[in-house]
C-alpha cells in the first residue's frame, strides 16, 4: 500500500506478477522491473549520532515510499553497523539518488554505500518469479 495523497487512478497493480505491491503506473516499466539493494556501512558511533538527523532521514524514506520506489528496509542489528534498503525500480539511479541526498550520507554517518541489482525469483513480490515445479 502506498502512503500519501495519490488517487487510485494513479496506481497500478499487476496481480499476475505480484499480489501486494502497488506502484505509480507511470513509474515502472513492467518488463524491466527489478529490485535494487542499497547497502550502508555506518560509523562506529552511529546510534549516538543519528538522533539529530533521523527525522530528515525518515522524511526521505516516506517520500520514496509514496513514490512507490522503496519496498522494504532497515538497519542491521547487533551490531548496528549498517543498513539495507530495497528499491523497486527500472534503474539503479533511484537508489543512488536516494543515497546521495540522504542526510545520513551527507552528514557522515554512512562511511560507505553501494547499490546492487537483486534478482528476486521466489516469493509473492518477486520481480522475476520462477514457475515452481508442481504449480501453475
Amino acid at each position: 500500500m502506498l502512503l500519501g495523497s495519490m488517487g487510485s487512478d494513479d496506481l497500478i497493480s499487476e496481480p499476475s506478477k505480484r499480489s501486494v505491491v502497488s506502484v505509480p503506473a507511470a513509474r515502472l516499466n513492467w518488463e524491466l522491473y527489478v529490485h535494487y539493494v542499497l547497502f550502508y556501512e555506518y560509523v562506529p558511533d552511529y546510534l549516538e549520532r543519528r538522533g539529530a538527523l533521523r527525522d530528515a532521514h525518515l522524511k526521505r524514506i516516506a517520500g520514496a515510499m509514496e513514490r512507490g520506489e522503496l519496498f522494504i528496509g532497515g538497519a542491521f542489528a547487533d551490531p548496528a553497523d549498517g543498513a539495507m534498503i530495497v528499491f523497486t525500480a527500472d534503474t539503479p539511479a533511484v537508489a543512488e539518488e536516494f543515497a546521495r541526498a540522504d542526510p545520513y550520507v551527507r552528514e557522515g554517518l554512512v562511511t560507505k554505500w553501494w547499490v546492487r541489482e537483486w534478482t528476486t525469483v521466489v516469493g509473492k513480490d518477486a520481480a522475476q518469479p520462477l514457475q515452481m515445479p508442481g504449480t501453475r
